[in-house]
């Protein structure tokens, strides 16, 4: 995963409107012939790429591993929805800087993930419970995103509904310092707590005998989890199924008996660079929003991983 990121990765700096050799590549890298068009227009859409998509991996992993269930993702659950809805709070109301933009897709997330906790505690937690309530409350408010796009001025609503695909496009390197930091700080967090998310995924009562507190671990996994979803959309809009997909491919290419998160990370930033690159070549002159992309591959995963499912019921 780690060479397919970087392959990735040198296909992004490499491809545009006029291609690149990796020669040229290597030499705006070192500043020895710099390029604008390498440095300042494809090297940040290719690194909010790679980290963008570990972020949305890990988010993934948490949630699955919280919820102790394959479907438990941030866009399934109604995480990324409620991101959104932030975001649009501060498009409509208020000015919508970028500032503005994150606190609101951040708070956004947490009181959508709130909401979704306290309907789905009932003596006790079940995370089938919280996956059937979270798809529930994603679809109301996927329905109050449309009214708000409804009710708002035309040029905030056509500006709304485009980032609402999600897109990297234009993405430069005013728009990656506070995301980049913040992700850094939330997997770094993450990580010191893996081995204790890990033991409780074996069961409540092996995690409670080994020490480990389940109620601090939960809240933490689930700030960690809406923390890094939130701050992508902030920055490149809801990006759909990255956080599904990645978990359980990463998975199974490890042959982990849970959901391990450095594969997650790796396997999303190659699923998000790899959906990139797909919407910018597929009907190039023109480029699609990534999010369009990664829903058509995500619906067919979620297809396949639905038909498991069934099968194994």
């Amino acid at each position: 995963m780690t060479v397919l990121m970087l392959g990735l990765g040198l296909l992004g700096l490499c491809y545009g409107t006029t291609w690149s050799t990796p020669g040229e590549v290597f030499a705006s890298l070192t500043g020895t012939d710099r390029s604008v068009v390498i440095s300042d227009w494809r090297l940040p859409r290719v690194l909010a790429g790679l980290v963008f998509g570990a972020a949305l991996g890990v988010a993934g992993a948490l949630f699955q591993n919280l919820t102790r269930n394959p479907l438990g993702s941030p866009d399934v659950i109604g995480l990324d929805a409620g991101a959104y809805t932030g975001a649009l709070f501060a498009l409509t109301v208020l000015s919508g800087t970028s500032v503005q933009l994150a606190t609101g897709s951040v708070l956004g997330g947490l009181i959508i993930a709130a909401v979704i906790y306290l309907l789905s505690f009932d003596r006790g937690f079940s995370g089938l419970r919280l996956v059937v309530i979270g798809i529930a409350v994603n679809a109301m408010v996927t329905a109050i995103n449309s009214w708000i796009v409804l009710r708002a001025d035309l040029e905030v609503a056509i500006a709304a509904v485009g980032w609402s695909a999600g897109s990297l496009a234009g993405v430069g390197w005013e728009d990656l310092g506070i995301p980049f930091t913040v992700i850094a700080v939330l997997l770094a967090l993450m990580a010191s707590r893996a081995h204790a998310m890990h033991q409780a995924s074996l069961g409540d009562a092996i995690a409670v005998t080994t020490g480990v507190g389940l109620n601090r671990l939960r809240l933490l996994m689930v700030l960690v989890g809406v923390g890094c979803t939130a701050t992508v959309t902030a920055v490149a809009g809801p990006i759909a199924f990255i956080a599904l997909a990645a978990p359980q491919i990463g998975r199974r290419l490890a042959g982990a008996a849970g959901v391990p998160l450095l594969p997650a990370a790796l396997t999303g930033a190659v699923l998000l660079q790899g959906a990139d690159l797909i919407a910018q070549m597929l009907l190039a002159p023109v480029a699609l929003p990534v999010g369009v992309v990664s829903t058509a591959i995500g619906g067919c995963y979620l297809i396949w991983l639905l038909s498991k499912e069934v099968a194994r019921a």
